[in-house]
């Protein structure tokens, strides 16, 4: 009887801990990737303002900017700006969509179209954990503005519609989005995310129609990012 005891005592025990190791996993995965991979968002997103702050500014606002053409694996290019997020929301954008570039924050299709240019501009981002630049992908409605920053100029997207697939679907990044093989004569901005929330069984995935380009001057700033 004693030995039976012994028994499960030990493997209560065992459970005991296991339970707690897996307490303490949730914790770090769901509130410790935050906090740190936030800190590294943000000095990402200020060292990129600092750096653009110190370059040359651009000739004339009336002037047409130059898009990006290549950026280095993992490298951040550019800010994405969210109004409805609230006031401040800046996120770095980086080449690749790998779990270590989307950890540092939102990731870029590589060989999809740069910030501006014709074709599908299709980036990635965490909806939970790691500062979950998407979190709330899915409040976003018809219209809201999505600004992206680059060096020389603020690119004005517009929200267009939305779909729900499951991974496989790719042709939601195609040049044209959902029409593979066609091609693109306008410049679009497509948005993926995990969905539902602390799943991976499907994605939400947002687009949005470019709808103003305004070249980078000392105090120019798009009307949607004033308030």
């Amino acid at each position: 009887m004693n030995a039976v005891r012994v028994a499960v005592r030990g493997v209560g025990e065992v459970f005991i801990t296991a339970g707690i190791v897996l307490l303490l996993f949730v914790v770090w995965q769901l509130w410790w990737t935050d906090v740190t991979a936030t800190r590294v968002q943000t000095q990402q997103t200020q060292a990129l303002q600092q750096q653009w702050d110190d370059q040359p500014p651009h000739p004339s606002a009336s002037a047409e900017p130059k898009t990006i053409t290549s950026v280095p694996y993992g490298k951040a290019f550019a800010l994405i700006h969210i109004p409805r997020f609230g006031k401040g929301y800046a996120r770095p954008i980086l080449e690749g969509t790998s779990l270590e570039v989307l950890d540092r924050g939102v990731g870029h299709y590589v060989g999809a179209a740069f910030p501006g240019q014709v074709g599908n501009f299709a980036v990635a981002g965490h909806r939970v954990t790691y500062a979950k630049p998407f979190n709330r992908v899915d409040e976003l409605k018809v219209g809201d503005p999505i600004v992206i920053e680059t060096s020389n100029a603020w690119y004005v997207y517009r929200v267009v519609s939305h779909r729900i697939v499951t991974p496989d679907h790719t042709e939601v990044i195609a040049p044209v989005p959902n029409h593979p093989g066609q091609q693109p004569t306008d410049a679009m901005m497509t948005m993926t995310a995990c969905h539902p929330k602390f799943s991976a069984r499907q994605r939400y995935v947002l687009f949005s129609k470019l709808d103003q380009t305004i070249a980078k001057a000392p105090g120019v700033v798009p009307d949607v990012l004033r308030g």
